[in-house]
């Protein structure tokens, strides 16, 4: 690791590499190095790209030496790392380098390695491979002897390494030791096999090549797998490569088989074997006349062919071009046990995979939650491999898209449900009693003892299935806790999980719990199952349903809830009781767990990926493809999409003519109207369409003209009809000014097809998304939008913008629990629009009253809905008819402007807009005024048409359903959790959109990406989605995986968005920011493309002006060990840092002493150890002193992603080594959180040599590393960014040095703040006017008084103690997952020598009563010298 960290790859190993210095060492160093990289997670082939010429001969060297004999120059263990180095090259087809030298070896001349009577088969099978072939062949006779050899070498490597394996393989004992390098390489050896099989291009002529060596056949015999600790990874493995050798897919052609289509492969090939029994082995006549069914089990093919004889099976086997032909008169050299295994493991019935799936328990049992192998520690170091799924840039179809997600999120579950299990059983203590018993010596606020539990009712299964349709219990427990705790189980609702213990503890009474020590031998664990609650039953024994009544009081404080059991689970327990004599799982159970709601939703994600499994999930064709990695990744892009629009309203989105030029450079612009006073906004653009197959051309004057042509854009300005004459009416415009590339991502957002925008810190993504939510909202009317993000946040402040432009807010829906954190007071969800609806439509009946009573109708014609319509339609429309017919235009006369409002018949009505409504100045003016007035009046009766259903359907809920299905052009907002918990109810009620915005989109799971396109059922068997716009940055961080096994291993962390950009899917990446100033988005542009500024970024006062009392806008601060003690870890991962803590605060107390708004300053940390060191501190030092206040955020990096702040203190908390900040995501968000000043903490002389973070750390350490301070200089200053000075500078060395500075600055503060009131006070009474003032003035100023003094109890001196750097109490039964709490939950304990004592001359200066504010210097800090900038 230090060698990688040191560069030594890329500033030695690579750089000096040649043919001539080729040796082992050399080879080795370099796969050591590459490994490491990818275990790191850093990107390994970038200085191969840059120096890629002796790349070729590198790799054929690699392929030699993994052939190389075990005995010979490489070991088995050499041999190992060069298998996972392969891997990695065959994970890594997207690098064209890479994707040159791999295709060599997975190609179809690979087939030279099958045995020439399958070679046959497989050409008969397919025709035209026919033709390849022979082609092949004929290239081959061209080429030149040597040259040829080595292609032959190549094609056979993978046949050649297989066959090495298995030598290995056999040469494992049975029960003798083996040495682990044996063990290591076999497990390697096999991951290899399961990615070769898992991606397509690798997999199309290489499953052949697999099943042809029987490689799975010889593995199940193995003695490996029969030894259970050595083998047991192995196996799990082996399941793996058994599931993707089966795989249905048509190898060849890509296209996933069905169930039939994999029912007639089945049967074909027992059939084959029926008619090669029946023509050749009278033996086996029995076998060859009975049908299918009866045959095609793993026992009765055993017993048919288990009496045979060793050649026989040899023959058979070779009659099927499974085995060479045996020579006559000749024995079989392979076993008998491998023979029958051979023919029996290939033509037995197998279960589909949907089947398997389906009995498939949801609930993770404890065979599955403490299997090292399958859910790792937290602690996983990435040097073995794992029996899990990974997810790369490619998948063989949906089903298997579906399914590695499936069992990586049930996983990644696992792994949460087992830390919860964990801490509540040691907080419960379960020790065994006197009499054998269990008695609980602690207790747990998740967790209780259960008193009884039955099983109540086990139903009948369905046709077809083996598994009870439900299985319900009754848990009965004695909720004798505090009121709180009692009100938490009490409140348990439906569908929440809970998990059923049983625990049988060996450890006598008082036995101490050892976090160390392995968990389930301490507790005596012996059973987990999951559990859903139906409801708490009460005295009667009836579940109590949810509803709007009240819960019944019920007595004492025994309580029972019914629950279901997992149907699956139960039916597999049972079986094992019934079949195997094991002891009844049901009847033991003494523990049930709940867990918090928020993390409580994994069985619901579950159900509904398994839903989709089951059926077909009809992903649009455009996007099929590109979804599994495969095809041209540009195919869904709006220019290459057959229905591509021509002409687009822009509406709001151009400020003027000249901003629409400047919107679309290098494009000829022309506008329909010359009059420059007609050319204003809104636009409607005409854009040339070309199709994309196009006709080939001879004539290059064509094609110029094409050219010329394909970059003419026709304008044409429109007027937006009048909508009435109140203000009101007036539509609500953009005001930004979106810079050309913003302007690319709307126009491609409006395109059918797939859009995806990366948004660099600060470049105005959720003004894109807004804008291009509103112009398809105006565009296509019809059309419904549904929004998706990570975030409850970040769906918030998108509703908030789109709030403020021109969409109808009765068109706004809102779904989830995010909805009541809107700053707003109008309510979008569900039941808040129905309640708007009826509001609005009484308001709306009102209207039509004042109408009614205008037009001196009689009637009650604003009674519902349908009064309203017959009266809009027998008395508005009939005047309105009339009106018209008197004004309008009679050809030959000119009409007369004061008919228009002479004639109007809604005067009365419009009494109330303002006056007067008729200009007068020209006709066409007065009749669109017109037109307007009448638009407005034909709007109310629309809406109310729209709202008659509201009058029908009687139940909140039945209108809620109907808003949400039924009410046309809705924008629906929801989190892509949200979508995953509900997809089951919203495809039920019908839901339906037709396009798709997700903002956030790189921090979104991938299985929660894909869900929201499947809220819906196909329309006649296709869907109806038209557009998809992913927002988003995969340089910033992306989603939260929890267990490093999954994020690492599995890159579970991928999302669908990461993987869209590296398959290559075309990006619009926007390239100007606004939020911070230049120096500072200095620090992370280099990771974008061309990322610049906008203007006001240059131009506004708060950018160009300095941050007072600071040198610089960004500095990085070196701090050293203090009283010798660097970064610290009190529990894994749970880093502290107590010197950077201390500094981060003193700076914090600086700025707020001289004038800064605390909460303009948030302080970051990159671990959540330092965050909350840092929170007690700020408890400690700041208290609630209104005098300093507290920071806006004490917060790690990762949980400030999507946030800013004016000024940003940064500690990196590490010493030993860079940790997690090496990736370059996260200090990308660190460094983009600021927007006008950043002052990183952290130990330079680490962080600088760190190869990643070089463009970043260069920039840092050209500026001093000590902090330079000005601390005369007024908040705010009027000192321009960069500028010298008017005020001294002092250099800050240290830590203590700062400390005692602050406390020196606060207590001159606060005397002579003390002495200013003094004077004020003993002011005579005849320089005041009024002596009543005086005395409310007197009365101020000693409450102040008071105040101050008690302050300065509370800001601890340097000689005061500090928080200790130990972790407090509840930290040690905690994760570091587990560790977001508040500062005050900590409860840390002191350091008395956390900030060493001043020096009595200090103390003495610092309590000078009577120095001056003017007079006032700094004693203890060091002048800088002169030149400082």
């Amino acid at each position: 690791m230090l060698l990688e960290f040191s560069q030594y790859l890329e500033n030695y190993l690579w750089m000096n590499y040649s043919p001539e210095v080729s040796s082992k060492a050399y080879l080795m160093s370099i796969c050591c190095m590459v490994n490491e990289k990818f275990r790191e997670n850093v990107p390994a082939w970038e200085i191969f790209k840059k120096k890629p010429d002796h790349f070729p001969f590198f790799f054929k060297h690699i392929l030699k030496a993994a052939l190389a004999e075990t005995d010979g120059e490489f070991s088995l263990h050499e041999q190992t790392v060069l298998l996972l180095f392969l891997d990695h090259c065959f994970n890594s087809l997207e690098v064209d380098l890479i994707r040159s030298q791999v295709q060599q070896l997975i190609s179809l001349p690979m087939w030279m390695g099958l045995q020439l009577a399958r070679l046959e088969l497989e050409l008969k099978k397919t025709p035209k491979l026919r033709k390849f072939w022979n082609l092949i062949k004929k290239n081959d006779e061209k080429m030149d002897p040597e040259a040829r050899e080595q292609a032959y070498q190549e094609r056979r490597f993978l046949s050649q390494l297989i066959q090495k394996f298995i030598s290995v393989l056999k040469s494992v004992p049975l029960s003798e030791p083996v040495t682990m390098d044996k063990v290591h390489y076999c497990e390697r050896f096999i991951e290899l096999m399961i990615d070769l099989e898992a991606l397509l291009p690798t997999r199309r002529w290489f499953n052949t090549i697999l099943d042809d060596s029987h490689l799975l056949v010889h593995c199940y015999l193995s003695n490996l797998v029969r030894r259970e600790e050595d083998g047991h990874l192995f196996s799990q493995l082996l399941d793996m490569l058994k599931f993707y050798t089966g795989f249905e897919i048509n190898d060849q052609t890509g296209n996933a088989l069905t169930e039939n289509e994999m029912t007639t492969i089945h049967y074909d090939r027992i059939t084959s074997l029926q008619r090669a029994a029946f023509a050749h082995f009278p033996e086996l006549y029995d076998f060859a006349l009975s049908n299918v069914a009866e045959v095609d089990t793993r026992e009765s093919l055993v017993k048919f062919f288990g009496p045979l004889s060793s050649n026989t099976l040899h023959q058979v086997a070779s009659y099927l071009c499974l085995l060479p032909t045996l020579p006559k008169n000749e024995d079989t050299t392979f076993d008998k046990e491998f023979l029958l295994e051979l023919l029996v493991s290939r033509h037995e019935r197998r279960i589909s995979q949907i089947q398997q799936l389906n009995q498939m328990p949801l609930y993770p049992t404890e065979k599955i939650i403490w299997d090292e192998n399958i859910v790792p520690t937290e602690y996983y170091s990435g040097e073995g491999c794992l029996a899990l799924p990974k997810l790369n840039l490619q998948f063989l179809t949906l089903h298997d898209y579906l399914l590695r997600n499936f069992n990586l999120f049930r996983l990644e579950s696992t792994y949460e449900i087992r830390q919860d299990i964990e801490d509540s059983v040691s907080r419960m203590k379960p020790w065994q009693s006197e009499y054998g018993g269990v008695v609980f010596g602690g207790w747990a606020r998740m967790a209780q003892p259960i008193v009884a539990f039955t099983v109540v009712e086990v139903a009948k299964p369905n046709i077809g299935e083996n598994w009870p349709t439900r299985v319900r219990a009754d848990v009965t427990i004695n909720l004798n806790v505090r009121d709180h705790i009692k009100d938490e189980w009490e409140g348990l609702r439906k569908h929440d999980v809970c998990f059923l213990i049983t625990v049988r503890p060996t450890k006598p009474y008082g036995t101490k719990f050892d976090r160390r020590r392995p968990f389930i031998e301490q507790v005596g664990l012996v059973y987990v199952r999951g559990c859903e609650i139906q409801g708490m039953l009460d005295d009667k024994g009836r579940v109590i349903e949810d509803g709007p009544e009240p819960r019944p009081n019920l007595r004492g404080e025994s309580r029972t809830f019914r629950v279901f059991l997992d149907p699956n689970q139960y039916q597999q327990d049972m079986t094992n009781t019934i079949q195997n004599g094991a002891e009844d799982v049901y009847e033991t159970f003494n523990i049930i767990m709940r867990r918090k709601p928020k993390e409580n939703n994994f069985k619901a994600v579950l159900e509904t990926i398994r839903n989709l499994m089951n059926t077909d999930c009809v992903v649009p064709d455009w996007l099929h493809d590109i979804i599994l990695g495969y095809g041209d990744p540009s195919s869904a892009h709006y220019s290459k999409m057959p229905n591509q629009i021509a002409t687009l309203d822009f509406n709001d989105t151009f400020l003027s003519i000249e901003h629409l030029k400047a919107s679309f450079p290098g494009h000829n612009v022309k506008v329909t109207v010359e009059d420059p006073a007609l050319q204003i906004p809104p636009f409607r653009i005409t854009f040339p369409v070309r199709s994309g197959k196009g006709k080939k051309r001879k004539d290059a004057d064509v094609e110029d003209e094409d050219t010329e042509e394909a970059k003419t854009l026709i304008v044409e300005p429109h007027v937006i009809p009048n909508r009435g004459p109140y203000p009101y009416n007036q539509p609500k415009r953009n005001t930004i000014q979106f810079t050309h590339t913003q302007i690319e991502a709307i126009r491609a957002g409006m395109q059918p097809g797939l859009t995806m925008v990366v948004g660099p810190p600060g470049t105005g993504k959720t003004d894109v998304a807004v804008q291009i939510i509103s112009n398809i909202y105006h565009n296509f009317p019809e059309q419904r939008t549904l929004i998706v993000t990570h975030s409850n946040q970040a769906l918030n402040q998108l509703f908030e913008k789109i709030m403020a432009l021109d969409i109808d807010e009765r068109h706004l829906l809102r779904l989830g629990h995010g909805e009541e954190e809107l700053e707003t007071e109008k309510d979008f969800s569900r039941y808040g629009r129905v309640n708007y609806v009826l509001a609005r439509r009484i308001e709306l009946l009102e209207e039509v009253k004042r109408l009614q009573k205008s037009l001196g109708v009689p009637g009650d014609a604003s009674y519902t809905c349908e009064t309203a319509g017959y009266f809009f339609l027998y008395q508005v429309m009939s005047r309105w008819e009339e009106y018209i017919s008197k004004v309008k235009n009679k050809g030959s006369t000119l009409p007369d402007v004061t008919e228009v409002s002479t004639f109007f018949p809604f005067h009365e009505y419009f009494a109330n807009a303002p006056q007067p409504i008729f200009k007068g100045r020209s006709y066409e003016e007065d009749m669109e005024i017109a037109e307007g007035c009448f638009r407005h009046i034909k709007k109310i009766f629309t809406q109310l048409e729209e709202f008659r259903a509201s009058e029908l359907l009687r139940s909140g809920l039945d209108r809620s359903k109907y808003l949400l299905v039924k009410e046309a052009k809705h924008v629906i907002a929801m989190t892509c959790t949200h979508a995953a918990l509900k997809r089951h109810d919203l495809v039920k009620l019908g839901f339906k959109y037709d396009n798709i915005l997700m903002e956030e989109a790189a921090q979104i799971l991938e299985i929660e990406t894909f869900i929201p396109l499947l809220l819906q059922n196909p329309q006649d068997g296709f869907s109806r989605l038209k557009r998809w716009i992913m927002i988003g940055d995969h340089h910033q961080l992306p989603p939260v995986i929890k267990n490093m096994a999954f994020q690492k291993y599995s890159n579970m962390e991928q999302s669908l968005f990461t993987r869209f950009v590296r398959v290559g899917v075309p990006t619009v990446d926007l390239d100007a920011q606004g939020r911070a100033r230049a120096s500072l988005c200095n620090l992370y542009n280099w990771r974008y493309k061309n990322l610049g500024n906008l203007p006001h970024v240059q131009l506004l006062p708060e950018f160009s002006t300095a941050n007072a009392g600071l040198l610089y806008d960004f500095q990085l601060i070196n701090v050293e060990d203090f009283q010798g003690v660097g970064e610290s870890e009190p529990n894994p991962y749970f880093y502290q840092n107590l010197g950077e803590a201390e500094y981060v605060v003193a700076l914090f107390m600086y700025m707020c002493l001289l004038g800064y708004p605390a909460d303009k300053i948030s302080i970051l940390t990159t671990y959540n150890g330092q965050k909350h060191l840092i929170r007690d501190i700020i408890n400690r030092r700041c208290g609630n002193n209104p005098l300093i206040g507290r920071p806006n955020k004490v917060t790690t990096v990762d949980r400030f992603q999507g946030q800013q702040n004016d000024y940003i203190l940064l500690s990196l908390v590490r010493t030993r080594a860079v940790g997690h900040l090496r990736d370059v995501r996260r200090l990308v968000v660190a460094m983009s959180r600021a927007r006008l000043g950043l002052y990183i903490f952290a130990r330079v002389s680490l962080f600088q040599n760190c190869f990643e973070l070089t463009p970043a750390f260069s920039q840092l350490t050209a500026r001093p590393l000590h902090l330079h301070i000005i601390p005369t200089e007024p908040f705010p200053t009027t000192r321009k960014n960069g500028e010298r000075p008017s005020h001294e500078v002092q250099i800050i060395k240290n830590m203590p040095q700062m400390a005692n500075f602050v406390y020196n600055m606060y207590m001159h503060l606060i005397q002579t703040t003390h002495h200013y009131h003094q004077t004020l006070l003993q002011l005579p009474p005849a320089m005041v006017e009024e002596g009543e003032e005086v005395q409310n003035q007197e009365t101020e100023l000693e409450t102040e008084e008071e105040a101050m003094t008690v302050q300065v109890d509370i800001i601890p001196s340097p000689t005061d103690t500090s928080c200790s750097q130990e972790t407090p109490a509840f930290q040690t039964d905690t994760t570091p997952s587990q560790t977001e709490t508040t500062a005050s939950e900590t409860g840390a304990s002191s350091n008395p020598e956390a900030i060493p004592a001043l020096s009595e001359t200090t103390t003495t200066v610092a309590g000078a009563v009577s120095a001056p504010a003017e007079a006032y210097t700094p004693q203890d800090a060091t002048s800088a010298p002169e030149g400082t900038k």
